[in-house]
């Protein structure tokens, strides 16, 4: 897909006059049944115009579904492009199809080749084969598009080769300052805190996909892409969950359980009765523009120079309902190419795992703050098994692939980089 520059910004100008359209309705003071739905369709017409939009520089970033360019560089080395063919040869033929030569190269890994297994939380079993580095990074490209948590952007993410118990330190100085000492005096003594927070791997599963063997014997078919997009999506929904929710208990401890536990106290909301927004309704079922205020106030104005908020679509969908006291938009539309969208100044992210307004008393539905100090452990060593005859009788074959991950917040307790909002009991 071509990139065209104007064109990106005329759609961007496009979008932020219908932007200015629905404010410009929901700023009035009596609202008429022709004003919400005239509303509606400006702000459906923003949505729409900001999904192409980012369609279109998704494509110039080279992050378009199913763009694989990056497989040129990978597979530039004469072993790499043997790999991949051993590769395929297992895919279609199973192992009575591969000779000595292509289970070696498909048991070597891509990062410190030949290192041991070490220790590691969870369990994990020998089978299978380790996927060359071009399908993983297929997967990768197709796990983004539910889960951008993993893309980088985002969490802080850490890839190992192996996965053996990873310590990972934190220090608390905030109680520290620096102090004027006289001409030959001594320095008194400031000692750091020091602790760790101990990084494992869990083993994360695709579940089953099957194939036909008509499907696998059509050398036209593209079977690695069709496998490669099946375990993208089952990842993808899989570590959004695990990372947003995962109570650290035989699996990973997600983003909500980890601030909670790292002492923050939540900004509880006391919705949008106050502003003009969609209506005085309580902090059960709404969010107020102070609520976001007194969200990002919560947090250490150190943290908030990179700070995000991460929510549900719908809970988007709402913000984008709300003014503020002086009858400005929360939410502003990016103008120049590229430049991202915002909420009261700071970019956001959207995270289908974190609880929609409503839902549940008390359920947390905004998460604000630096959200590099949230580390996503993941070893790189994915491996995919074949099972040939458990679906013999069908004609199908089914697959199956896994890797190990771990998450958590790495600060000290005493320092909150991140902070949450609870709606209202």
């Amino acid at each position: 897909m071509q990139f065209n520059v104007n064109e990106v910004k005329a759609l961007r100008e496009k979008r932020a006059a219908a932007h200015a359209a629905a404010i410009s309705i929901l700023a009035k003071q009596n609202q008429t049944a022709e004003d919400k739905q005239a509303f509606h369709r400006a702000m459906s017409e923003v949505d729409s115009l900001g999904a192409k939009i980012q369609t279109l520089e998704a494509a110039q970033r080279g992050h378009a579904p199913q763009d694989y360019s990056r497989e040129a560089s990978i597979w530039s080395t004469p072993e790499n492009h043997l790999r991949h063919a051993s590769f395929l040869k297992f895919v279609r033929g199973g192992t009575n199809n591969l000779e000595s030569s292509d289970r070696l190269l498909l048991e070597k890994r891509d990062i410190a080749e030949g290192a041991p297994m070490l220790t590691h939380v969870g369990t994990y079993t020998g089978l299978g084969y380790f996927v060359p580095t071009g399908f993983a990074n297929r997967i990768e490209q197709a796990t983004k598009w539910f889960a951008p948590l993993t893309d980088g952007s985002v969490l802080k993410l850490m890839n190992t080769a192996t996965a053996q118990p990873l310590p990972f330190p934190t220090a608390d100085d905030t109680s520290n300052v620096a102090t004027i000492v006289g001409e030959a005096q001594n320095v008194s003594e400031e000692d750091v805190t020091a602790s760790q927070v101990v990084l494992g791997a869990y083993k994360l599963s695709s579940g089953l996909i099957k194939a036909s063997v008509e499907l696998l014997a059509d050398s036209a078919f593209d079977i690695e892409g069709y496998l490669a997009e099946r375990f993208g999506e089952r990842f993808g929904r899989g570590l959004e969950n695990y990372l947003t929710n995962g109570t650290g208990s035989s699996q990973p401890t997600g983003l909500i359980p980890a601030i909670l536990a790292n002492g923050a106290t939540p900004v509880v909301a006391q919705g949008s009765s106050e502003t003009t927004g969609s209506g005085a309704q309580t902090g059960a079922n709404s969010i107020g523009y102070s609520d976001l205020v007194n969200l990002e106030h919560s947090v250490d104005p150190s943290y908030r120079r990179g700070a995000k908020y991460m929510f549900h679509d719908q809970t988007l969908s709402s913000i984008k309902r709300i003014l503020d006291k002086f009858g400005r938009p929360l939410w502003v539309p990016g103008i120049a190419v590229s430049e991202p969208d915002r909420i009261n100044g700071y970019e956001y992210t959207i995270n289908q795992s974190v609880p929609q307004i409503g839902s549940v008393s008390e359920a947390t539905t905004v998460i604000f703050g630096d959200f590099s100090k949230f580390v996503v452990r993941k070893v790189q060593d994915m491996r995919m098994q074949r099972l040939n005859e458990l679906y013999a009788v069908s004609g199908q074959v089914g697959f199956l692939a896994d890797y190990r991950i771990d998450s958590n917040l790495v600060c000290a307790a005493s320092t909150h980089p991140l902070n949450l909002l609870q709606q209202h009991s």
